[in-house]
């Protein structure tokens, strides 16, 4: 069994858990350690105790400790890949790629231990010195999703160190054996016992742990909408600062003046790769009426030529879906789709592969409208709809017609629309002739509305969740 971490050390859990292979489920990665509440209780207290020193530790010592993560991660990544690729069902190339960019963080961050600015003011009074700076929260539990299992953890532990908290982590259930390979090189990085804890375990027992515990500072959590709101309702019950991701129905807008190869390539690889499970996705494809015909014309002919199978088979475009319980909602959806009157252009069914798995053809619905329940539920799934338009104008209002507000997309030639849809674009994040799906690690990540609440992630902007300011007055 692969223990819990806990003040320095590894720990049995109360139970364990069985991670399975969405592409083979004949497949048994391993049994992971389950925490319950006392055991979280715990990791706490160790945080607790180690808060006060890692607060006061030399920046160099930090910077050193993340900088051999990164280079650990980055030398091990076609190892590390090819297990995330195992557990979560992303291809290897994807796999391999998202652990290189967990390796980037951590050596970004490196250099932000090195970086931390404050200012010196004048005082509008006589005889004073201002000065502001920026210090540590405390400690921050951290509680990560499923479908980026390396990336978004590396992102918010890598920060949360470097400006000098304790870390309590909380992988997802389904996804547990990269975080734990990330633990076991972190437990040799020369961090104080303390400073680090890998907690695995149940939502309502270690998630909850971490909400309704004092001593936890601060809470950062990707996940669902309304797990997302239960957190925030219970972090701020008891003010504690809190950093929230959630989801999205992003858009994408091909206009007529749109280079089609273009729009396809952007259409195809937010939409549908990764198994179209990433908040970023570009599930809404909003297609102005003069080049509706060929768009969806080359959308059906590049999806019939990608290659749904096993993760880690050589030439596979799409793998599994993550498991049972998300292909049972992704197959609803596509129900609801067909009720509403939707066309299904291609796709909608299971596909049968050398091994059990929890694979599915890459779905697309045309002739869709904006409210359709398909058109504004974040399905999170290999599933795309597209929806004509008028002209910019009406595309812009229905792009912006959402509860959610993370990514939007536009695919165009003119340079008037693109510098309109930059501003007008209600979304934390907007591409032009880009995929809407795919960020890079040093610049901010977020959303509006409902898809974000709280200080960005990423970059140097961390530093307004992972630290707090501090104004100090000298007379002199």
């Amino acid at each position: 069994m692969k223990q819990n971490y806990i003040n320095g050390a590894w720990v049995d859990g109360a139970s364990s858990s069985a991670n399975i292979n969405p592409s083979n489920t004949n497949d048994i990665i391993g049994h992971y350690a389950q925490a319950d509440a006392q055991q979280a209780e715990l990791a706490i207290a160790a945080a607790a105790a180690a808060a006060p020193g890692w607060a006061l530790s030399n920046i160099q010592v930090r910077a050193d400790a993340l900088d051999k993560i990164g280079s650990e991660i980055l030398a091990r990544k076609e190892e590390l890949g090819t297990l995330l690729s195992r557990e979560e069902g992303k291809t290897r190339p994807e796999g391999i790629g998202e652990v290189a960019r967990a390796g980037a963080i951590f050596k970004f961050f490196a250099q932000e231990c090195l970086r931390l600015r404050g200012d010196k003011l004048p005082s509008v009074r006589p005889n004073l010195d201002v000065e502001v700076t920026r210090e540590p929260v405390g400690v921050v539990g951290i509680i990560a999703p499923w479908n980026f299992p390396i990336a978004i953890p590396s992102w918010k532990i890598a920060p949360a160190l470097a400006y000098g908290n304790c870390v309590l982590i909380k992988p997802a259930e389904l996804v547990p054996a990269s975080v734990w390979a990330l633990t076991e090189i972190i437990s040799r990085a020369g961090l104080p016992p303390g400073v680090f804890n890998l907690v695995m375990g149940r939502g309502s027992v270690v998630g909850q742990a971490f909400l309704s515990d004092r001593r936890v500072n601060a809470i950062s959590f990707t996940g669902s909408a309304a797990t997302g709101a239960k957190v925030a309702a219970a972090a701020i019950g008891r003010m504690a600062k809190v950093q929230i991701e959630m989801g999205g129905k992003n858009p994408l807008i091909v206009l007529n003046d749109a280079d089609l190869a273009t729009a396809v390539n952007c259409a195809v690889q937010g939409s549908f790769f990764s198994t179209g499970q990433r908040c970023t996705a570009s599930s809404r494809l909003i297609v102005e009426k003069g080049v509706y015909p060929a768009f969806v014309a080359a959308m059906k002919e590049k999806l019939a030529a990608l290659t749904v199978g096993d993760a880690l088979g050589a030439g596979v475009d799409i793998g599994p879906v993550v498991d049972q319980s998300q292909l049972d909602q992704d197959m609803e959806y596509i129900g609801i789709g067909r009720e509403e009157g939707a066309t299904l252009a291609f796709g909608g069914e299971r596909v049968a592969c050398a091994t059990p798995g929890f694979f599915l053809r890459p779905t697309l619905f045309t002739d869709c409208s904006n409210e359709m329940r398909i058109s504004r539920e974040e399905i999170f799934g290999p599933v795309g709809m597209v929806i004509p338009a008028d002209s910019y104008e009406h595309a812009l209002a229905m792009a912006n017609d959402t509860e959610f507000g993370l990514a939007s997309g536009i695919v165009t030639t003119s340079l008037k629309h693109a510098t309109h849809f930059k501003r007008h674009a209600e979304a934390g994040m907007v591409m032009v002739n880009v995929p809407t799906a795919g960020v890079d690690y040093h610049v901010p990540f977020g959303g509006r509305k409902g898809s974000s609440y709280g200080a960005r992630e990423q970059g140097t902007y961390a530093a307004e969740f992972f630290t707090t300011v501090k104004t100090a007055y000298c007379g002199v």
